[in-house]
């Protein structure tokens, strides 16, 4: 009898180690530990390892934010929105992982109601709007710069390699 109680203790051993799925997280244990204040972009990017989408489960670990919370956000927040895939899973990209963080600063430490956090998110988005206008102008001005920069560069290549061949060809 001993023998037959033994067998169903290991065998439920067995099937509850079979049911447990074990979760590799890819971020380090330090990552995981940083609270939300202290993560800058170029921490994120570093914790996200510049992918382009991740999953939910992914989000939810970088923000330590549940994945019933985020999809409860989805409904009470308009930027948050990320997209599906065929499968209708919820891909996420860095955009949504910033604004999750925001979300979660807001509402977690700055004590705002949900209303009270779109209203806030409202007034940041002019003032995000306006930043990214101006980033974006500058970007473009610094790309004609590089693009006339290149383009020069090109020339010069191109008149030395002309002047290249025409001593080739004087010396045949």
């Amino acid at each position: 009898m001993a023998k037959k109680t033994d067998r169903k203790k290991t065998t439920r051993k067995k099937a509850a180690q079979r049911s447990t799925p074990t979760v590799k997280s890819e971020l380090p244990p330090s990552a995981l530990a940083l609270q939300v204040d202290e993560i800058s972009p170029a921490d994120l990017t570093a914790l996200t390892k510049g992918k382009l989408y991740y999953r939910i489960g992914e989000v939810s670990q970088i923000t330590g934010v549940k994945p019933y919370v985020l999809r409860y956000w989805e409904s009470e927040f308009r930027l948050m929105a990320p997209q599906k895939s065929r499968s209708k899973q919820r891909l996420y990209r860095q955009k949504d992982i910033e604004a999750i963080l925001t979300i979660k600063r807001l509402l977690y430490q700055e004590r705002y109601t949900i209303a009270g956090a779109r209203r806030k998110l409202r007034e940041l988005g002019s003032e995000v709007r306006a930043e990214l206008v101006a980033e974006a102008v500058e970007e473009a001005a610094a790309r004609q710069a590089v693009s006339a920069s290149f383009s020069d560069q090109l020339r010069q290549v191109r008149a030395e390699l002309l002047e290249i061949r025409s001593l080739l060809a004087s010396e045949l």
